[in-house]
């Protein structure tokens, strides 16, 4: 499971780097607030628990971001089954958008698992499944915008789509 630290390092790293190539070029969208994220990201199912959602918008030397986050957890064994939920905005940096999306045009199956591109309600998006450990992400491009990350552990692969269903995906797309 990712931490609030590890998405804001991850964040930096993802939209920093391209900006200081272009320093000089305007931000044309402005991310938004934390707070207006927090929603999009569910309750548990029935037997789960979930942690408190966290977010944060920071402003790293100029460049916003704005990322939220929430982990779920089944039962309380060391090897229960978790699933994690991210929502990164960038709006701020299209290049990270248009480059993020092209590299999902892979797919490839093999006995370990698998990994392929998908459209969503018309949003592109990206699975991958390793079948040692039962583990899977799914990211999907909610509006040429929002980064949805879903992450889990300990369950089959159509649990990511299960989980994806309980992320309100047009209403997020919504949220200007």
């Amino acid at each position: 499971m990712k931490t609030a630290t590890g998405i804001a390092a991850f964040s930096f790293v993802l939209f920093c780097a391209p900006q200081f190539r272009g320093a000089e070029e305007p931000q044309l969208v402005e991310v938004v607030a934390f707070s207006k994220l927090l929603p999009f990201l569910p309750d548990g199912p029935a037997g789960w628990t979930a942690d408190k959602a966290e977010g944060t918008t920071d402003d790293t030397g100029g460049v916003k971001i704005t990322s939220v986050h929430r982990d779920y957890k089944k039962g309380t064994a060391d090897n229960a089954p978790t699933t994690s939920i991210s929502i990164l905005d960038s709006a701020a940096n299209p290049d990270y958008v248009a480059a993020t999306t092209a590299a999902w045009n892979l797919s490839t199956s093999t006995p370990e698992g698998y990994t392929k591109a998908l459209t969503i309600d018309g949003m592109p998006g990206f699975e991958t499944f390793e079948n040692e450990g039962k583990h899977g992400t799914l990211w999907l491009m909610v509006a040429k915008r929002y980064v949805l990350q879903i992450e889990t552990q300990g369950q089959d692969a159509k649990d990511l789509q299960d989980w994806l269903k309980r992320v309100d995906i047009k209403k997020l797309a919504e949220v200007k």
